[in-house]
């Protein structure tokens, strides 16, 4: 995929995402949502097995399995599906994707200069602040325009 490409990805994901930066709205309650939503609707744990199809006990070892991780999507989606609910899956960012890659650009880029500079002080060759910065600013704008999988490897 071509840079162009990549950073119109990355702003049309930014911008069907940001209907989820609500955070609190998405935190899963500490009993799990097949619970709370079985608890709200006034189910019982074996009305919700029978729609199901599995053991009340099984009901019950779902809706644990929710509360502590360890559920299966497609557990859930039959659970989502069973309370009459559409299960929603997304990664949601902490920060937009651009921000993201702008960051580790510069992260990048002050590596690659704090090595540069260190070679040029050992030779007695300092180097300007205001001409540090506008390497910075064009090494960062490189990065970003070149954005490939090699932003993203570690650097130490």
């Amino acid at each position: 995929m071509r840079s162009e490409d990549r950073a119109t990805a990355r702003r049309q994901l930014d911008k069907r995402l940001c209907v989820l930066a609500n955070e609190e709205a998405l935190i899963r309650p500490s009993r799990g949502w097949v619970k709370a939503i079985r608890e709200a609707l006034g189910m019982t744990t074996a009305q919700l097995a029978k729609r199901l199809g599995v053991s009340q006990p099984r009901a019950v070892m779902i809706e644990k399995a929710e509360a502590t991780g360890s559920i299966t999507l497609e557990s859930l989606e039959r659970a989502a599906q069973a309370l009459d609910c559409r299960l929603v899956y997304a990664f949601v960012p902490r920060k937009p994707l651009d921000t993201l890659v702008k960051e580790r650009a510069r992260l990048l880029a002050q590596k690659r200069l704090e090595s540069a500079s260190h070679t040029m002080a050992l030779e007695a060759q300092g180097v300007e602040t205001s001409d540090e910065n506008e390497q910075l600013k064009r090494l960062v704008q490189q990065f970003i325009a070149k954005s490939s999988s090699k932003l993203w490897e570690d650097t130490d």
